[in-house]
């Protein structure tokens, strides 16, 4: 495990690294998989807390201690690598259990007090529109995405933009529909809704 290790910490950019040495841990049944991850989260490297990020969303379908940690102390993280892998991890339990049977969690997670959190829903499901049940309902995704037009975060806010940009592209006419009500008085708005229509 210590060359496995060893080899993410000296690679700075990407997953897909992380992913791999996450993959081959979980094949080792020996291992007690979410003890590893929790101690991975306190790493100084955050290559390693981006691979007990990756282990917690393996583990979360079936372990809810593992997902609570995604939603509290990954989130609480500041490394925004980190954050992106969160997003995948949420993604990962989302397609597991199904989209339509994880709207309950996307909501839960979607009223967050934590921005990370949030984003991690946002930036996760993207394109949300070339997911299962999104993709019959954008409606409800462009709903979902909406709602955080206004929010504090300028990171979360640029996912939001980002989001029903990528939605716009093969749904323009409900995209529009939702946003031509939008008050652009308000900077937080305008600031989305350029991003939507750039």
């Amino acid at each position: 495990m210590k060359q496995l290790i060893d080899r993410i910490k000296k690679v700075e950019h990407g997953f897909k690294h992380i992913i791999e040495v996450g993959d081959s841990m979980m094949g080792d049944k020996a291992e007690n998989h979410f003890e590893l991850a929790k101690g991975f989260l306190s790493d100084q490297s955050y290559q390693m807390r981006m691979l007990g990020t990756y282990l917690l969303g393996q583990l979360s379908i079936k372990n809810p201690a593992a997902f609570r940690l995604l939603e509290t102390t990954v989130a609480a993280d500041q490394n925004w690598r980190v954050q992106e892998m969160l997003a995948k991890a949420f993604d990962y339990y989302c397609k597991t259990i199904g989209y339509e049977k994880s709207l309950p969690t996307i909501k839960k997670w979607l009223s967050n007090k934590n921005p990370n959190v949030k984003r991690a829903v946002i930036e996760g499901l993207r394109i949300w529109t070339s997911r299962p049940y999104f993709k019959e309902n954008p409606t409800v995704a462009i709903n979902l995405i909406g709602e955080h037009k206004e929010d504090e975060s300028e990171y979360l806010r640029k996912s939001v933009g980002n989001s029903l940009r990528d939605i716009r592209k093969k749904n323009r006419e409900l995209v529009d529909r939702e946003t031509s009500g939008w008050n652009t008085t308000n900077p937080k708005i305008k600031f989305v809704k350029k991003l939507i229509e750039k």
